[in-house]
């Protein structure tokens, strides 16, 4: 969401050009210092069914192939214990550079976004409803009289099917 800055203050007003600007920079600093969700951390569900992978998902024996019991429980601690601490040291020693690199790079795809792309655009369409009139002045200048004629040349014609035994 865009913020628009507050109203100018009329003639007057207690309200100063350093409150408007303590205020903007208010704004600005909310924007940048939000409150994070630290309990739900995926709060619109991106991850809600690629990365959920537990050790049912992966491993399962069947009917009459069971290992032993102290086994399966082994497996099933290693694979969840080793699955949670290797996430937490990629997390830690991959995060904060990763989070860098994506920044980045959402910053320069925005950028170019902004400063590129929608420009482009708007010029684009500009310059296609000018040729737009002109394409449909040409059209109706020299088409319409055209298939206005053959339309009259082939009204007269009737066809006539019959069926011949």
């Amino acid at each position: 969401t865009r913020l628009r800055s507050p109203p100018a203050a009329p003639p007057g007003s207690a309200m100063m050009a350093e409150d408007l600007t303590d205020l903007e920079a208010q704004i600005v600093k909310d924007i940048h210092c939000k409150e994070i969700d630290l309990v739900n951390r995926d709060p619109k569900n991106i991850n809600e069914d690629i990365v959920k992978v537990d050790f049912e998902d992966v491993i399962a024996e069947p009917v009459g192939t069971y290992s032993f019991d102290g086994v399966w429980k082994v497996s099933y601690t290693t694979f969840t214990v080793s699955k949670y601490w290797c996430y937490r040291l990629l997390s830690t020693l991959l995060g904060v550079p990763l989070a860098l690199l994506w920044g980045f790079l959402f910053a320069c795809i925005s950028f170019c976004h902004i400063w590129a792309v929608v420009p482009c655009i708007k010029s684009y369409l500009i310059e296609i409803q000018c040729i737009s009139h002109i394409y449909s002045l040409c059209i109706r200048t020299f088409c319409n009289p055209l298939f206005a004629a053959l339309g009259q040349i082939c009204s007269n014609i009737k066809v006539v099917l019959r069926k011949e035994v």
